[in-house]
């Protein structure tokens, strides 16, 4: 028997499990603190230590949800004592604040050497707040419904090269190549063309023509 270990020799074993343990999750409370402090007033950053799940809050910045240090695991949490096979990272799942107010949540497992989850990492992204912003884009970014069936001018000049690889995008949208597509595809894709100001340059019905495989009068019916 080792002269630094008990009878049984479990203790001090125990010791430098729960000493692991302990660096390892005041190592992912630096990480909980720093995160928080990135997003002030957006985004939740909650650390559980799943050790104790009765008083699993560890640490919490930017309270958004009410909860306080010493509160207790969430169903997550319980899952992840339950069954270290439960997913280390469930990302991007929606979520509820208790006053209603919607949430995306990120959750991280937090192993130790043995593979079991001592600690969780949990972001919850207030998106009430981004809601408005996006709005504001959305507005900012709008034109006008009038004149949609036909530009108002063109701000850059089309080149044959750029018509080329237009034609290309479009048709591998459709999982083909130009000349492969079907005839409607073809009629909807120079429509697409006339639409976005491609005729207006030299030759282009010719280029567009020779990319789909038609004669050039077949590009100009299409395109009515």
């Amino acid at each position: 028997m080792s002269p630094f270990e008990p009878e049984g020799g479990a203790p001090v074993v125990k010791d430098v499990v729960d000493g692991a343990d302990e660096h390892l999750i005041g190592e992912a409370e630096k990480i909980a603190v720093a995160l928080g402090r990135m997003f002030p007033g957006l985004c939740e950053v909650v650390l559980h230590d799943l050790r104790d799940p009765r008083h699993a809050i560890r640490a919490i910045e930017n309270n958004l949800s009410g909860r306080r240090v010493g509160d207790s695991a969430t169903e997550l949490g319980l899952a992840r004592i339950a069954d270290p096979a439960y997913p280390s990272v469930i990302q991007n799942y929606p979520n509820r604040f208790p006053d209603g107010r919607p949430a995306k949540s990120t959750s991280i497992g937090i192993k130790n050497e043995a593979g079991e989850y001592v600690a969780a990492l949990c972001l919850n992204l207030d998106v009430s707040v981004l809601s408005p912003v996006t709005l504001a884009l959305s507005n900012l970014v709008a034109t006008d419904t009038e004149h949609r069936e036909q530009p108002l001018e063109t701000l850059r000049d089309r080149t044959t090269r750029e018509l080329r690889r237009t034609v290309e995008e479009l048709a591998a949208e459709r999982a083909a190549t130009p000349r492969s597509l079907s005839r409607q595809d073809k009629k909807a894709l120079v429509r697409r063309l006339h639409q976005d100001g491609y005729f207006d340059s030299r030759d282009a019905a010719q280029t567009i023509a020779d990319l789909l495989g038609v004669s050039r009068a077949t590009v100009y019916n299409y395109s009515k």
